[in-house]
């Protein structure tokens, strides 16, 4: 069917429903409204389905998310056992998180699966944990992470507590995409307490266990019980998940100076005083900034909605404060990682680090460094997660720490998404560490680059919404595909992988060797000197994705280079 039969469809299905009946009658004149929610169904892949909060097929409501659980109960019950087992559910501070929670929960009961739901909010990586621990066979998470307000999202995790492969997540979808909107079962709340397929769980079902698996990370217990005190923190969890977890594991290490913006520590669906509520936005500091200046703060923290990731600004000699990148804090946390184990004598000879294939290569010369491999994957924690599982099957490596350049972390294998309580601990301790040896984490970033070189980034992302952008970006990915550029700003390109065709082409000599990646649409170009540039569309988002990243033993030299390759780089969008 075409949009306006799919549009009059629900009008019809859902008469009975009077809210989502007014709300599309309210755009009956507006035909690009119409198109925009119901020319294709809200896409179900590898990152689950995120989308603004409406009513239509494209769009996130009640009616999709009961789809898409039904379609994931009828891939599960191909396994009986998986009903017994059952699904674990959480949800953020985001509006209709907590209904969307509900629902696939009751969907989930009414396909005799058992479902745990979760008393309230809580952070990405408890329900990842919360999966292993209770040894469910799959999880949902309700976030849109640090989109918009207008945003809400569906993520499913697999039985290892990593997000669905592009395999898993392909079964899911054949399901989904077999049902229509009315087809999903459903349970009354009580029924389903009552049958014993509803369990709701609370903090000492599966809190207290992962704090106290946290805690296990610590590379310097000790530092943070002698030199806790002294260091003076200011978190905020930007009205989301990470505001009980973050500051409980700080407290119970032994960081007691912790004060907490109080306009961001409520949860609020609307975010109200940030424009995005994002720890990579250097104005969701603003409040943060404010509050440590008035109670002399050494480091602040931010946590977006979902506490999967976690921004860090530290105060310099100067007294103002620096907002570090993710692949500043990674390389930070990475490198007090390696230092710590070796010092012990922890650091395992087949020790292994993965980053995302666009995070910097300063981790690269880390790695080499402390003599630990370093591996790469696409873009998605899921895929890092994947690696540690790969590593526990194989017993080839012992996975000590993974980071994306988005701000997304983690040390443990307990958990197998990037948690934003296990990073501030880290970081945390990394800052007394150094702290009481007269250092800060900039001082510590400056050693590390002038040890290693001076490797700087930049990314940018050009919004292309609607069904016209999504024909723009594939156009423009198609373009770079079909003429690769040979040398980007007068720097040599040495290597081209193209994702989608799964192929590494050597520039200079034609050579073509295959990938070992998952079928997506990224394009990479290594150049000499080992800088590189990356484009992709975004995966959970409609916008396409410029990744530039620099080296130079001379910062002044790197800052210009990377201001010319981004320049350069730019046209390739054009």
């Amino acid at each position: 069917m075409g949009y306006r039969e799919n549009y009059e469809a629900w009008l019809r299905d859902f008469a009975a429903d009077g809210e989502t009946v007014r709300e599309l009658e309210a755009i009956a004149q507006d035909e690009k409204e119409i198109e925009d929610r119901f020319y294709q169904n809200l896409s179900f892949g590898t990152a689950g389905m995120r989308g603004v909060l409406g009513a239509g097929m494209n769009r996130m409501n009640v009616y999709t998310v009961r789809r898409a659980t039904q379609g994931l109960a009828d891939s599960l019950n191909r396994d009986p056992r998986n009903a017994q087992r059952g699904v674990v559910i959480g949800y953020d501070s985001r509006r209709m998180s907590d209904t969307f929670a509900r629902e696939a929960a009751l969907v989930l009961c009414a396909n005799g699966i058992r479902a745990y739901l979760f008393d309230a909010l809580r952070p990405v990586a408890l329900l990842s944990f919360g999966v292993r621990h209770l040894n469910a066979a799959a999880g949902i998470v309700i976030t849109a992470s640090h989109n918009p307000p207008q945003y809400n999202g569906y993520k499913v995790y697999g039985e290892d507590g990593a997000q669905l492969g592009p395999e898993a997540a392909a079964a899911v979808t054949e399901c989904i995409n077999a049902l229509s909107f009315t087809q999903a079962k459903l349970m009354g709340q009580g029924e389903a307490i009552k049958n014993g397929l509803l369990r709701i769980i609370g903090d000492q079902d599966v809190d207290d266990d992962y704090i106290a698996l946290v805690k296990t990370l610590s590379i310097h217990p000790e530092i943070m019980a002698q030199a806790g005190k002294n260091l003076k923190i200011v978190y905020t969890p930007i009205h989301g998940s990470g505001n009980v977890p973050v500051r409980r594991i700080l407290r119970e290490m032994g960081l007691t100076n912790v004060s907490v913006v109080k306009e961001q520590e409520a949860p609020d669906p609307n975010f109200s005083t940030v424009r995005v509520p994002n720890p990579e936005d250097p104005a969701a500091f603003t409040l943060a900034i404010k509050l440590a200046n008035e109670v002399g703060a050494d480091a602040i923290f931010g946590t977006d909605p979902d506490c999967d990731r976690l921004g860090v600004a530290v105060r310099e000699k100067s007294g103002e404060f620096r907002l570090l990148t993710g692949n500043q804090i990674g390389c930070l946390m990475l490198y007090y990682i390696l230092n710590g184990k070796r010092e012990q004598g922890k650091l395992p000879k087949n020790g292994a680090v993965v980053k995302s294939i666009v995070s910097t290569e300063l981790a690269r010369a880390i790695c080499k460094d402390f003599g630990v491999a370093l591996f790469d994957t696409l873009t998605g924690f899921k895929f890092i997660g994947e690696k540690i599982q790969q590593f526990q099957d194989t017993g080839s490596h012992t996975f000590l720490f993974g980071f994306e350049e988005s701000y997304g972390f983690l040390s443990g294998t307990f958990v197998r998404d990037k948690d934003g309580v296990n990073a501030s601990l880290l970081i945390a301790e990394a800052a007394a560490y150094y702290g009481a040896q007269g250092k800060t984490l900039c001082d510590v970033m400056e050693e590390i680059f002038e040890k290693y070189g001076y490797y700087l980034e930049h990314v940018e992302s050009t919004t292309l919404p609607g069904i016209d952008g999504l024909k723009v970006m594939g156009e423009i990915m198609a373009r770079i595909r079909q003429n690769p550029p040979a040398e980007i700003g007068g720097v040599k390109v040495a290597r081209v992988l193209d994702i989608m065709a799964g192929t590494e082409t050597d520039v200079a000599t034609g050579k073509v060797t295959k990938l070992d990646y998952p079928e997506s649409d990224v394009l990479y170009f290594a150049m000499e000197g080992g800088h590189f540039v990356c484009v992709r569309p975004s995966g959970t988002e409609p916008k396409i994705k410029l990744y530039v990243n620099v080296n130079d033993r001379d910062e002044a030299k790197a800052q210009a280079l990377l201001e010319h390759l981004t320049a350069e780089a730019q046209k390739l969008l054009k």
